[in-house]
């Protein structure tokens, strides 16, 4: 797996250094002193030709790594934190990475992705600023299966809706899921179906909607205090 960019790349080289196979360098002095001689034997330099290439065009910003490929962690790993957040049918690198990132900063456990077979996991390491690299992550097509098991583990789901109920008048229970659903198609019908409460964000002026991850931020932050 490559990532590129200066920021996910350092966080990557002081904080997963056994994932690390190769470091690819195409600007000089890009790296702090002590992280260029700890992986003296494993950097290489590059013209920016080749770092054009290996990251199709992104904005590698001179450095670039070789990894290892991301393992998701098991739902046997997921369902022993208290605080899950599901992705319903979200597909976008840019506001799942946003989210992951927020999660994990805000307090959030662990995060399931579902509603989709597969996902670009460099892509979201990138837009998660490396966040992702220590935030629990799986995807699952079987959402019902998924569900049913954290209920019966004594979990409650809490579905972000346009109609739901205040989320600054909720107190949370300590077991608890958040579903965001996609910004095009909302919460699927399944997934509503399955849902204890919906919650939502009180617009202080007429407005549509929040972007999902800006929308996410808010009621992580709030489920992340308001335990009962």
């Amino acid at each position: 797996m490559i990532i590129y960019g200066k920021q996910v790349c350092l966080h990557a080289l002081e904080h997963h250094t056994d994932k690390i196979k190769t470091v690819y360098v195409a600007k000089k002095n890009i790296l702090p002193q002590a992280i260029f001689h700890q992986y003296h034997d494993k950097i290489k330099f590059l013209e920016e030709k080749w770092a054009q290439s290996m990251s199709k065009g992104g904005n590698h910003q001179g450095l670039l790594i070789e990894m290892d490929a991301y393992q998701e962690s098991s739902l046997q790993e997921i369902k022993k934190n208290n605080f899950i957040v599901v992705l319903d049918g979200l597909t976008d690198v840019g506001n799942i990475g946003a989210i992951v990132r927020t999660a994990y900063a805000l307090g959030a456990e662990a995060i399931i992705a579902t509603g989709v077979k597969q996902l670009n996991f460099s892509g979201i390491i990138r837009s998660s600023s490396g966040a992702m690299l220590d935030m629990p992550f799986m995807v699952e097509s079987n959402i019902l299966d998924t569900f049913n098991e954290l209920k019966q583990l004594g979990f409650t789901f809490y579905g972000a809706s346009m109609e739901g109920k205040k989320i600054e008048t909720i107190d949370f229970e300590p077991k608890r899921v958040l579903v965001m659903g996609s910004e095009g198609k909302g919460l699927s019908k399944k997934v509503i179906a399955k849902l204890d409460h919906s919650v939502s964000i009180e617009m202080q002026h007429a407005f549509d909607s929040l972007n999902v991850s800006a929308a996410a931020a808010i009621l992580i932050h709030r489920m992340g205090h308001a335990i009962k």
